[in-house]
């Protein structure tokens, strides 16, 4: 069953999971080639590292945001802009777990499952994950053949759907990803997912109407308080699903976000938002010490989530923001370096620890997690 189901994912696999490559007539000069060694590196060692997962009385990996849901976007949007029709095997693997998760059995191990609150969180940050991973980031329908397993994806993602409209999110305190107004992020990348062409395709059943109002209705009215970071995501969702943002609401998220455009082109985590570790008074403080003179800089995946929402949103390449992010990731990929684990085309750094100087919190692996972000989106921003 399980090699039947990844055949017909891979029926018109070159319309998989990618980005929304916005091309110039005269696209930009990088190293295509290194980004796409880098990303394709980062997932041998994160299948090597990553959780295992009792699934149907065999073994799968967890997903990530962080990692391979990025390498799926990104990568796919390497092959495309090349001309490559064939996933890699990275993108393979990916689709063949997700085949195997969909159907979700009730022994079926979670994420996390060490608590019931991590058992719920759990579930709804994989359905959100599968569901994106299926649809696919780009434009292009899916093959008739695989529409059955989009259905049921988006079927689970609706059938977790919490009554106000997000999903449960881990929550660990970490930003930006595993906090608590992480669900806001995690509502808007099930957005991208709803508004795919094989979403729609699927949205005929009455849940899965009222799902997508819950979802709007969520959106809509958290937007105005969320952080910089979260608004970028929306102007995201809104590239893909309509009724989400008025004109006058998305030109004043991109204003505000060419505003935090550092002089050098750039952006930084450090000013899209107030990240609070959980807390909801001052101070904030993150979990450990960290660099904050290092994650104060600009870096990559800031830049290249705010040029590729930029773009998303209709701003035109010659826009002087988008212009100069895209000139801050060509001048700071960082040229390879073979056998060095600090290595990435572009960098970005723990907003909660310092993994940066060694110790038990600065081991290769994550480490380097920020920067499969960054190298994801720098790619996304440029394509």
């Amino acid at each position: 069953m399980a090699s039947r189901v990844l055949a017909l994912l891979l029926v018109g696999a070159a319309c998989l999971a990618g980005a929304w490559p916005l091309r110039a007539v005269d696209a930009p000069r990088w190293d295509r080639e290194a980004a796409a060694r880098y990303l394709d590196g980062r997932m041998d060692v994160w299948w090597t590292n990553a959780k295992t997962l009792s699934t149907d009385g065999s073994e799968t990996r967890c997903l990530s945001c962080h990692t391979a849901l990025p390498y799926m976007w990104a990568r796919h949007a390497l092959r495309r802009s090349q001309a490559v029709a064939q996933p890699t095997p990275h993108e393979q693997r990916v689709l063949e777990q997700v085949s195997r998760r969909i159907g979700y059995r009730g022994d079926d191990q979670p994420y996390y499952d060490h608590t019931e609150a991590k058992k719920i969180e759990s579930r709804g940050v994989e359905a959100v994950i599968n569901a994106v991973a299926l649809t696919g980031l780009d434009d292009e329908a899916v093959s008739r053949e695989r529409q059955p397993l989009v259905a049921s994806a988006m079927a689970r993602m609706w059938d977790v759907q919490r009554p106000d409209g997000a999903w449960d999110w881990l929550d660990f305190g970490l930003e930006p990803y595993e906090a608590p107004d992480a669900a806001f992020q995690g509502a808007t990348m099930a957005a991208v997912a709803a508004g795919s062409p094989a979403a729609r395709q699927a949205a005929s059943s009455e849940a899965a109407r009222a799902g997508i109002e819950r979802l709007r209705g969520y959106l809509r009215s958290r937007v105005t308080a969320q952080r910089a970071f979260n608004r970028a995501w929306m102007l995201l969702a809104a590239a893909r699903l309509d009724d989400l943002l008025t004109n006058e609401e998305r030109d004043a998220i991109v204003a505000d976000l060419e505003s935090l455009q550092r002089a050098d082109g750039g952006w930084s985590l450090a000013d899209l938002g107030v990240w609070r570790w959980t807390r909801q008074e001052a101070p904030f403080a993150p979990p450990d010490t960290i660099d904050r003179a290092l994650i104060a800089q600009t870096d990559g995946y800031a830049t290249g989530l705010v040029v590729h929402a930029l773009r998303r949103s209709g701003r035109p390449l010659s826009t002087p923001a988008v212009r100069k992010g895209q000139q801050w990731l060509i001048e700071h990929q960082v040229p390879e370096r073979v056998g060095d684990p600090a290595w990435a085309p572009w960098r970005a750094y723990s907003l909660n620890y310092d993994r940066e100087h060694g110790g038990p919190k600065g081991e290769p692996w994550r480490r380097m997690f920020m920067s499969d972000l960054a190298t994801a989106f720098g790619v996304l921003a440029l394509l």
